[in-house]
């Protein structure tokens, strides 16, 4: 099992080098230079007329979706866009889309070397089954031509942005189970898998939500299940080939995880969803502070993921030990895996981090090392200071004894 992270930021702004020169200034009162008086070139009036076009467009079909007007949502696209929109359409539906705002970033840009097309930067924002959620935001280039004051929209580009690359939705057709907890959506393809996800998905949420460290636990846990082709495209691929499953940050407060079908048998499906599952519960949204603390969010997950069962019934118990007799040098800060390491090499880094967090869960109880990790995850306390404060104990020498606990827990 492993974790991916990427943070999402997305925001936009006006240049503070803009705003300067609104300044009036002392002195200089013409009129022409009052900004309330001041007039566009023609490029730009042009520009800002078509802006208010296309907003009032987005604005259309933002409501055509909410209210699952099918026929109003493509209107505002052209011809040749209508396919991909009716599946963007469905999906989202299917997704049970309860909140859709667009937000154009700034004026549109005329398309060079294609007369009367125009392209749009837009920030959706998005919320599944919860009408009131903190909306997840997404950055889409649209394109659109002019056609009188409705101009039609002529494609939706992929949102390959660094904040979380393309979501499901955008490039798939989706068939999706909805359960108390949470959504689980995969394609046409592996529609049959669903039923038994979603009962292993629900069973996992319970577990999960115990490690919801600084809040309530997540609305919905939001699953995406991917065959071959999805899982080297959604969120942008590219993930170590080791990789089981994955949970991404896609903002406001929320996760999404996605599990690789590829290897996935129906045993290790529950351990998965319980490990990623509390990723997504006890995660901050801008990530955790690096490699040095690695081992305790993988631990917490590999914790959840156990279930309370014994030590010795932990699957990675084997790999950890022959990681311990490897050469491993005794550092937790030290555990990260490579992309390219090979599975025995993650499954020994993983058991270990579980093992320590066993230890110091045994030592101090649940509740306490859910604050040591909210302090050293969320608040971004250094070690040294987050042990003595919450756990009362040196860093240091707690270090060491959890690495005396691994190594006697492997023998």
């Amino acid at each position: 099992m492993t974790f991916a992270l990427v943070l999402a930021v997305l925001g936009c702004g006006v240049p503070a080098a803009l705003l300067a020169g609104l300044a009036d200034r002392p002195g200089d009162r013409a009129t022409a230079d009052r900004p309330s008086a001041r007039r566009d070139d023609p490029a730009t009036a042009a520009a800002r007329r078509m802006g208010d076009q296309l907003s009032a467009q987005l604005d259309r079909q933002a409501a055509a979706l909410l209210r699952a007007d099918r026929t109003g949502f493509l209107a505002v696209g052209d011809r040749a866009a209508r396919a991909d929109l009716g599946r963007r359409f469905a999906a989202l539906r299917a997704l049970r889309v309860t909140v859709w705002r667009a937000e154009p970033a700034g004026l549109p840009t005329a398309v060079a070397g294609q007369p009367g097309q125009w392209r749009q930067l837009v920030t959706f924002r998005y919320c599944f089954l919860a009408p009131d959620c903190a909306p997840s935001p997404v950055l889409i280039g649209t394109r659109w031509r002019e056609n009188g004051d409705a101009p039609l929209l002529v494609a939706m580009e992929e949102s390959r942005s660094a904040q979380a690359g393309v979501r499901p939705w955008e490039v798939s057709e989706l068939v999706v189970a909805v359960g108390p907890r949470t959504l689980v959506a995969t394609t046409r393809a592996l529609r049959g898998k669903l039923p038994a996800l979603l009962v292993d998905a629900e069973a996992a949420a319970k577990v999960a939500d115990r490690y919801a460290v600084a809040g309530p636990p997540p609305d919905r846990y939001r699953i995406f299940y991917a065959g071959p082709a999805e899982w080297r495209r959604w969120y942008g691929g590219g993930r170590p080939k080791w990789t089981a499953g994955y949970a991404v940050t896609v903002g406001g407060g929320h996760h999404e995880v996605v599990l690789n079908a590829d290897g996935l048998t129906a045993t290790a499906a529950g351990e998965l969803l319980r490990h990623e599952l509390t990723h997504a519960a006890s995660l901050p949204e801008r990530g955790y502070p690096g490699k040095q603390t690695w081992w305790l969010v993988e631990g917490l997950a590999e914790y959840a993921g156990a279930d309370g069962a014994p030590v010795s019934r932990y699957e990675g118990l084997d790999e950890a030990g022959r990681l311990v007799a490897g050469g491993w040098n005794g550092r937790l800060d030290a555990l990260t895996p490579a992309d390219a390491a090979p599975a025995d090499r993650v499954g020994g880094s993983y058991g270990v981090g579980y093992l320590a967090v066993r230890h110091l869960v045994d030592r101090y109880g649940e509740q306490r090392v859910l604050d040591f990790f909210r302090a050293v995850v969320h608040d971004r306390t250094p070690l040294d200071d987050a042990s003595a404060q919450v756990l009362g104990d040196p860093w240091t020498a707690l270090h060491d004894e959890c690495v005396d606990y691994v190594r006697a827990a492997v023998r």
